[in-house]
């Protein structure tokens, strides 16, 4: 199914790692929000789990492992072309994790990834939900 144009909705992965007080940030490389920095993840792939996916996009994205703490936040990201038409849909779950292993190394689809103090965050582009499910995730810190 093509992820532009989609004639359904599509589901995307992702995570807020925390490691020593900072959050894993990742520049995207591809559409949709090319450049534009955010959660580490992906598409689901069929026959897979939430939580399979996650872990899968985080190896291939940022090479690193991590341990799913809970559930964050569902959001519906549309985005409509200059027409009005839907030009992307996804569907995303976004989970609470704290890193184990692995140096995080921009891979896959990822242009940069960086550890940022959420007191830093102003400094970065991101989507305005980005921003808003990091802090939300902070209760799974304690």
């Amino acid at each position: 199914m093509s992820r532009e144009y989609p004639a359904q909705p599509l589901v995307g992965l992702g995570a807020v790692v925390w490691k020593d007080g900072k959050v894993l940030l990742v520049q995207r490389g591809k559409p949709p929000r090319a450049g534009i920095w955010s959660l580490p993840g992906g598409a689901q792939i069929l026959g897979e789990s939430v939580a399979e996916g996650i872990r899968r996009e985080l190896r291939e994205e940022a090479g690193i492992e991590i341990e799913l703490l809970g559930l964050v936040e569902v959001i519906d990201a549309v985005q409509r072309d200059d027409a009005g038409r839907i030009a992307y849909h996804y569907t995303i779950i976004d989970y609470a994790a704290r890193w184990l292993s692995g140096e995080a190394v921009a891979g896959d689809d990822a242009a940069a990834v960086a550890w940022v103090d959420p007191a830093d965050l102003p400094r970065f582009v991101l989507w305005d939900e980005t921003v808003r499910v990091i802090e939300k995730s902070r209760i799974w810190l304690t």
